[in-house]
């Protein structure tokens, strides 16, 4: 049964999508937590760019270097699946997540054992314990942030490629898949940032929940410049990989067949 399943290339392919899907937005989840500069990576002097009177430098989150691939995948999986495919990969991994932070936030409570907390001091990291819950154990905002923010990203995103789709019909790929990914990628920048450190923390002040804060809540001028910087790169990256959409297309057409995807094509237009 389970051969006669595989043996089908839609399904296939479906299966392949959604894994690479799901897993490039776990990993962007967890490695979110660090925080890096653009451009002592490449070795340039810092930008330090005035934005919204605050002078920020290209200091971004390490999910981004993912988060322009999930999307990029989520136009890749709406042109031959349409929006059920995407919507079900979403809802699927916005769960995927929440069990993943679950199981995180169990190992935390685990009781360290007591050589293992210790063991890696010589190489500058004294306490073992209070690293991993510090690089793993991100805050609930954040958390509640990015999770929406990939909802209702991914949400907006089929719904602009499909309506760009109508507009152009088959021709014009690199329009509809550039075009979603910038609407979407710009919800997604300023979502998480709102709810993880400006509109979450003062609600979390205004109501007396101080445990839930990590840091004061941001001013607007931070918030507008940092997911402002954050657009910028996620937008330039989704532009620069519009070649590999069309590469991908070719690749998944050859794989199908010429008259399969056309099927699968209209079928998900619909």
């Amino acid at each position: 049964m389970v051969s006669n399943i595989l043996s089908d290339k839609s399904t296939k392919l479906f299966l392949i999508l959604a894994g690479f899907f799901v897993a490039n937005a776990l990993v962007a989840e967890f490695i979110g937590a660090k925080i890096f500069s653009l451009e002592d990576t490449i070795g340039i002097e810092p930008l330090n760019w005035n934005i919204f009177g605050s002078e920020r430098s290209l200091q971004l989150s390490a999910g981004v270097l993912l988060w322009p691939v999930v999307f990029i995948m989520t136009d890749i999986i709406n042109e031959y699946f349409g929006q059920k495919g995407v919507k079900f990969l979403s809802w699927l991994t916005v769960g995927l997540i929440i069990y993943a932070f679950l199981m995180v936030y169990g190992a935390i409570a685990l009781t360290p054992a007591g050589w293992w907390v210790g063991q890696n001091a010589e190489a500058g990291v004294p306490d073992m314990q209070t690293a991993f819950s510090k690089v793993y154990g991100q805050g609930l905002l954040i958390i509640v942030g990015s999770v929406l923010a990939f909802l209702f990203g991914q949400l907006i995103d089929v719904f602009t490629f499909h309506r760009i789709k109508k507009l152009t019909g088959e021709h014009k790929i690199w329009l509809r898949a550039t075009g979603s990914t910038l609407v979407s990628q710009f919800i997604d920048s300023f979502v998480v940032l709102y709810i993880a450190f400006k509109g979450g923390p003062e609600f979390c002040e205004m109501m007396g929940w101080d445990s839930l804060l990590t840091s004061p809540a941001w001013t607007w001028g931070l918030f507008l410049s940092v997911g402002t910087m954050n657009y910028i790169y996620k937008a330039f990256v989704a532009a620069a990989l519009t070649p590999v959409i069309y590469g991908a297309h070719s690749v998944i057409d050859n794989y199908l067949g010429k008259e399969r995807a056309a099927e699968m094509k209209a079928e998900a237009a619909k």
